[in-house]
This record gives structure tokens, sequence and C-alpha cells, in this order.
């Protein structure tokens, strides 16, 4: 996958489209990402121990990887990254327009 937990993204399709949010999980088996305050649904749950009032809920669901890009904030729009390799360093992910390091927060 392009995003990582923490990344500031971008939704490029469907109907959230050209809102940001900040990665909180990845799903990995099936290729999506679910992103804070994006695509959120409703959930009718029973009463629990842990929730005695039960209702509905409001939560993120998750949005496929492709449908994101990453937000370059200096140059204030969606980007791809590309991948650099230093010696003795970590490959990085890299703003293919401005150079910018993309920093996971």
């Amino acid at each position: 996958m392009h995003v990582r937990k923490g990344d500031s993204v971008v939704v490029i399709a469907g109907k959230e489209k050209g809102k940001r949010g900040r990665v909180l999980r990845l799903v990995t088996e099936k290729d999506r990402v679910v992103i804070e305050r994006i695509n959120m649904v409703k959930r009718h749950t029973k009463p629990t121990q842990r929730n005695p009032r039960g209702g509905i809920l409001e939560k993120e669901g998750s949005v496929n990887v492709s449908n994101v890009a990453l937000w370059c904030g200096k140059c204030i729009a969606p980007r791809r990254a590309r991948h650099e390799h230093n010696e003795g360093q970590k490959k990085r992910r890299v703003c293919i327009k401005c150079g910018t390091v993309f920093e996971t927060t």
C-alpha cells in the first residue's frame, strides 16, 4: 500500500471526493483504509455491558486505497510519492513534484 497509518490523505474518487483526513487503520487483506471522519456509517447496536443504552452509533467506514492520495503540505495538493534510497538510511517517501519528504505523524 502507498499509505501508512497516520498519513494525511485526500479522497480522490467517490461520494467523499475532495475531503481530507488522517489514516486511522489499514485493512490490508481488502486493500482498504479507514480515514478520520470520512465515510461515516451508522451501526444499530443492542445494549451490552460495555454500552448499556445501545442505540445508533456513528463510526468511520473504509475506503478503497485506490481512491486515496497522499496530501503534500508544501504543494497544498494531493500528490503521488516516489521512494528514495539514501546510504545508511531507510528508504523514504518523497513528493513527486516538490521533493518534500512525507512524514508520518
